[in-house]
């Protein structure tokens, strides 16, 4: 499979996760691949892994000067980009009474001021036609209790989806979203949960969604494929959800 042959990507937040099980789908498909990542030992492992061709840039996300340096030493390595998924976020759930002003902050500087820069700092070197996949959040259109503010994050990279899929249309750039519910990443626990109370989300929401499970980030990478593709090349401002029936059953 080469639907990627002959072009060049960059995964934010692609050392852990969904970020990395799309670098080794991309990889399979034939891409030339870059991925950013904030910590350095898993953004060394993870290149260990993904191989020695591939291009891996610590960057923390929400620094605006980070993101001029990852730009440049992007524009140096390979010249344009293809596709570009805009993965890299944090959630921190908690009710509204015991959110912090720093937590709050930090929810937005990552998760929207991050991938708006994101994609201003990599305006020039996208190529004519270029596809753009944004990870949101399938909350962004629930009423989940303890994700205020992370599910407003969301709901604003959802309207900055199509507002740059409107502006980028001269250039034939496509921007789409993706809009995960719960998946089985290293992420689910970073939530400052104990073991049992985690243990206990987790068969919450298996109870939950209509599948029965939550989900694999190899079957949300396989929806940022497709939006990365020719398959995908009539579709554009549009959100695919993928929470097994979550949000909609």
């Amino acid at each position: 499979m080469t639907r990627l042959q002959n072009k060049t990507a960059l995964i934010t937040g692609g050392s852990t996760g969904i970020g990395f099980a799309t670098a080794q789908r991309f990889l399979a498909e034939g891409a030339r691949l870059a991925i950013t990542g904030q910590n350095a030992a898993r953004l060394t492992a993870a290149g260990k892994a993904l191989g020695p061709e591939e291009l891996t840039v610590q960057s923390d996300q929400p620094e605006l000067a980070q993101i001029d340096a990852m730009a440049d030493q992007l524009a140096g390595h390979f010249n344009h980009l293809d596709t570009v998924f805009l993965n890299a976020g944090v959630t921190v759930p908690a009710p509204i009474e015991a959110v912090s002003e720093e937590q709050f902050d930090n929810l937005y500087r990552t998760n929207l001021k991050g991938p708006f820069f994101t994609l201003q700092k990599l305006l020039p070197i996208l190529s004519e036609g270029a596809a753009i996949v944004i990870n949101a959040s399938n909350l962004a259109g629930m009423g989940v209790a303890t994700t205020s503010a992370y599910a407003a994050t969301k709901a604003g990279l959802i309207s900055l989806t199509r507002t740059f899929a409107a502006e980028l249309m001269p250039r034939g750039i496509r921007v789409n979203a993706i809009a995960p519910g719960p998946v089985a990443t290293p992420s689910m626990g970073k939530l400052g949960m104990s073991e049992d109370a985690l243990r206990g989300l987790m068969d919450h929401l298996t109870a939950t969604i209509p599948m029965g499970r939550i989900g694999q980030p190899e079957e949300i990478a396989a929806a940022v494929l497709f939006l990365a593709t020719e398959g995908a090349s009539f579709m554009t401002g549009e959100t695919i959800t993928l929470d097994g029936g979550w949000s909609s059953l």
